[in-house]
């Protein structure tokens, strides 16, 4: 290496290509590490060292073109706040994300910094945001060095949004391992490499990797820190099936080593199984499987690996308010089939009936015919559609070895758990025919097969299908009232004949689709995005292939049932994709429909999804059916196939109603059992006090060092109002009208110039960002997160900082204003501070630079200088002007000011490391449990402040 390389420190300046840059410490190689002034990551380059000079900041210009007014001092440091990706703040991922966090989202990262090994499970409730708070979690960890490498482990069908939220939101560019991606990933690999260790960050499907052969695999090579989604999923439950143990016994493995950091998410951490969420916590500290968690001792040590928050509980957190919908409208409707459905209904159930009473051939046979009469009773209740390829389809059942096989195969689909396996699959349609041989299609069972699945074909459309003439009507009601919605359908074949229906009942100026198990998850997003980028309403029909994981909240409002699922989880799963954060109806909708005579369905609303939704209001506690709800089902087929009872018979069945009446008991047991735990083992029922306390403390602070949202809209109204944009700011959005804005500030707001502008005038009218979320389609949010927000203060940077002579920036780095807030000549300086922050790390030091901000301030006083307090600085900057300034005197005032500087330099170099140590004490603050996170943590100011602006306040009506 040169010694040219040696001799640029971090944090030094200096020039190169023709501008100024901040070096890093360097990477191995002959080259130095620089990254521009706007203190942006996303443009670090390499640089030859024989390109590279030292350099010195340079003062602000006092030339006319280049001196501003008040504004200017507030447009320049919001600017420098919002392009900071290393902040010099405790918290380390928060300059680096694409997202900006709730407060009670920092509550499970300030948890996770007190330990020294983070084991955690994160079990808020639907929609709060699990996946932001473990993400949070993991790119600090990243940032600081204590983790290296990470996996997350999820269903296929959730891989691709992990992706992108952590790809988009975090950073993170992980690649996807599964079974259509993993030949691709090793192809390239020596014998002796994984590819978890050529790849440091990946996204695995938990049943790929589960497998005997994979699992020994991942774990040989498996990364530092894991998270697990839906890890409820993954406890063995006792009497549960064998993939569960599958799982179960690879999370074992990666629970093993106790160095490695390990987050659980589940929205249903407990499922009225103790046993299960035992198994749970087991993952994260044995002890935790078998204390007593009735004492205080065993209170305390699960509150320290275990957050779980309801919607009540952080609604307002520390003075934030949340928006989530106020209410969820519920409406269940009704429809009786036609005397043609009717009469084909009973056909079929004669054909079950039938199928069901032969005890001829194998136990495995007649397992085969039980669940294939079920499947088929649910398919024809479902649609003609579903019914005719049921009726068509041979059963998977057959292929089973034994009866508790078939059994296996068979209940997971037709009663609709939601905890077993993952979504993939699910909304095939199962087979109706239940036949061992191959060659039958000349036996009388194939003919009647035949026939039933012509006579389904010929019951489509309204006339014949009155479900699906109820359905259009609903659908038409709620799209008429402004909530455009979701149907959701049990199988594919359903779906697609719902869309299609539907697009031909609705009018111009709707658009349906249909997203169904049979696309590849990749092609399920495309989708959506076409759907919802189509002008006019929006139509989706769905199978449960979308009922987890795929947030739909910004588009849809509502959800309509129209196959009643006999899980009222999966109902509450679907409602919420659309009832969850980022929803800006306060109302939400949610229609189920059912048929009154079809022998079923009544019973299932009334026995178990209704009382789901009692639980819930009462309680506040959402909890899943036990798993007795089987034998209520159980009884209710029976009832119909083997007594052949008639649909108005079987609400008087006392089979029924005995199995009903010991279902609710235990569910109102549990219920008040996971009411009363919520309370005394969730973080809601936990003292919380001291890390509310930290938190108060810290993130005002963070989030001020990034720009608060109030600085962030006055910026963004100030930027492109001086950029020649007219601008509304109410308290709900700030309006822009854009088309005069310059050439390079549209393009990098996304929006056309010239010619191809003015034919956008139809399409996009206005610019619109929105105060907070949610936002809708093609708007933004006043964070400085949004990309346009950032665009915008990189813009208003470079252009202050390496303004052309004779160009006037929209940010000046000098100003001069008259103001009756001062009573004797003011000025205000903004001053970036570097340091060197270096962080223990889990193997070696891992040193970075880090920036700050800070506005100061001083007053002429006898002759010399007192200088401002923090309240006194921010009334200043909050101040409006009183008077003008004569054009010579603000001249004079600015050379004036400029050439003080040198005056101050050694001064504001001191407070620099004031702030240094104030900034050291809150990193060991926040990590001072954790004793090998402080030790060897250091934080070291730069030798010289940077001024990057400088701003001269004059008394009203005077002349100083």
């Amino acid at each position: 290496m040169s010694a040219s390389t040696t001799a640029f420190e971090p944090g030094s300046l200096v020039r190169g290509r023709g501008r100024e840059w901040v070096v890093l410490p360097r990477f191995d190689g002959p080259f130095v590490t620089v990254r521009p002034l706007n203190g942006d990551d996303a443009f670090t380059t390499l640089l030859f060292p024989d390109e590279v000079e030292p350099a010195d900041f340079p003062p602000p210009s006092a030339r006319p073109e280049h001196i501003g007014d008040h504004t200017s001092a507030g447009l320049l440091r919001t600017a420098m706040r919002v392009g900071f990706s290393s902040t010099a703040g405790p918290f380390r991922a928060l300059g680096s994300i694409a997202v900006e966090p709730r407060q009670y989202q920092f509550v499970p990262l300030l948890m996770a910094l007190r330990m020294e090994t983070v084991r955690m499970l994160i079990a808020d409730d639907v929609g709060i945001g699990k996946t932001i708070e473990a993400a949070l979690i993991a790119k600090e960890l990243l940032e600081r060095g204590e983790a290296r490498r990470l996996t997350v482990l999820c269903s296929p069908a959730l891989a691709e949004q992990w992706q992108t939220e952590l790809r988009d939101k975090f950073g993170i560019d992980a690649e996807l391992v599964l079974p259509a991606t993993v030949r691709r990933l090793e192809r390239p690999l020596r014998s002796d490499q994984s590819l978890f260790e050529v790849h440091p960050y990946t996204i695995v499907s938990t049943d790929f990797i589960k497998a005997e052969h994979r699992r020994a695999q991942f774990l040989r090579a498996c990364p530092d820190l894991v998270i697990v989604d839906e890890a409820h999923t993954c406890v063995s439950a006792s009497a549960e099936s064998g993939q569960r143990q599958l799982r179960f016994e690879l999370l074992k493995g990666v629970a093993k080593d106790a160095s490695r950091h390990l987050l659980l998410v589940t929205a249903t951490p407990h499922s009225g199984k103790e046993d299960a969420f035992r198994d749970l916590l087991g993952l994260l500290r044995p002890e935790l499987a078998d204390v007593d968690m009735r004492s205080r001792r065993g209170r305390e040590l699960l509150a320290r690996h275990f957050v779980q928050r309801r919607r009540r509980d952080i609604r307002t957190f520390i003075g934030e308010s949340t928006p989530f919908p106020k209410d969820r409208a519920v409406r269940d409707t009704p429809y009786e089939m036609s005397p043609a459905y009717a009469e084909f209904h009973a056909d079929v159930l004669d054909y079950a009936r039938a199928s069901v009473r032969d005890t001829s051939g194998s136990d495995v046979q007649q397992r085969a015919r039980w669940w294939s009469a079920l499947a088929l009773l649910r398919s024809v209740a479902s649609s003609p559609a579903a019914a005719a390829s049921a009726l068509r389809t041979r059963t998977a059942t057959v292929h089973a070895s034994t009866p508790a096989e078939a059994d296996d195969v068979a209940r997971a689909k037709v009663y609709d758990l939601t905890d077993d396996d993952a979504m993939e699959g699910v909304d095939a349609v199962p087979g109706a025919d239940a036949t061992i041989e191959v060659d039958v299609k000349d036996s009388p069972e194939a003919a009647q097969l035949a026939e039933l699945a012509e006579r389904a074909d010929a019951l489509r459309g309204q006339e014949r299908d009155t479900k699906l003439k109820t359905l259009v009507k609903t659908v038409k009601g709620l799209l008429a009232e402004g909530y455009d919605p979701i149907v959701f359908c049990r199988y594919i074949p359903t779906a697609e004949y719902v869309a299609g229906e539907l697009e031909k009942a609705l009018k111009k100026g709707h658009t349906v689709a249909a997203v169904t198990g049979e696309l590849p998850p990749p092609e399920r997003v495309s989708r959506i995005n076409d759907l919802v980028s189509a002008q006019g309403r929006h139509v989706l029909v769905a199978t449960d292939c979308l009922s987890e994981g795929v947030n739909l909240q910004e588009h849809f409002r509502a959800v309509v049932h129209y196959d009643l699922a006999w899980n009222p989880t999966r109902h509450e799963q679907r409602e919420g994709r659309v009832d969850r954060f980022g929803q800006r109806a306060d109302q939400v909708r949610a229609v189920t429909l059912y048929g009154v005579d079809n022998g079923i369905d009544g019973l299932v609303l009334d026995v178990l999804i209704k009382k789901h939704r009692t639980i819930a209001d009462h309680t506040g506690v959402a909890v899943p059916v036990p798993s007795s709800s089987d034998s209520v089902t159980q009884a209710l087929v029976e009832g119909m196939l083997i007594r052949g009872q008639q649909p108005d018979q079987l609400q008087l069945d006392l089979g029924i109603t005995e199995a009903r009446d010991t279902l609710h008991r235990e569910w109102e047991l549990l219920s008040e059992k996971e009411s009363k735990r919520v309370t005394k083992f969730a973080q809601s029922g936990m003292d919380l006090r001291d890390v509310e306390q930290e938190l108060r403390r810290t993130a005002p602070a963070a989030r001020d060092a990034i720009g608060k949202p109030s600085d962030i809209a006055a910026f963004v109204r100030d930027a492109l109002g001086a950029l020649g944009a007219p601008v509304t700011l109410d308290e709900e959005k700030l309006t822009v009208q854009p088309l005069p804005l310059p050439p390079g500030v549209r393009a990098m707001l996304g929006l056309k110039s010239g010619a191809a502008a003015e034919s956008q005038r139809d399409k996009a009218k206005e610019l619109v960002f929105r105060r907070d979320l949610p936002i809708g389609p093609r708007e933004h949010v006043l964070h400085r997160t949004d990309p346009a927000v950032r665009s915008l203060a990189r813009y208003v940077m470079e252009s202050a900082l390496e303004a052309q002579p004779e160009v006037s920036p929209s940010a000046k780095r000098c100003g001069v204003t008259r103001s009756a807030d001062v009573r004797v000549r003011t000025v205000l300086l903004l001053v970036r501070y570097r340091f060197l922050l270096t962080l223990p790390g889990r193997d070696t030091p891992r040193t970075v630079v880090v920036e700050d901000a800070q506005v100061r301030g001083y007053r002429s006083a006898g002759g010399g200088r007192e200088w401002l307090s923090d309240e006194e600085v921010a009334s200043l900057l909050a101040s409006s002007p009183d008077g003008n300034v004569l054009p010579e005197q603000v001249v004079r005032q600015a050379e004036r000011a400029v050439a003080e500087l040198g005056q101050v330099q050694g001064e504001l170099d001191a407070l620099g490391a004031t702030l240094a140590e104030e900034l050291y004490q809150a990193h060991y603050n926040i990590r001072k449990s954790a004793e090998t996170r402080v030790r060897g943590l250091k934080l070291v100011p730069h030798d010289r402040a940077d001024v990057l602006g400088l701003y001269v306040y004059l008394p009203a009506g005077g002349t100083q």
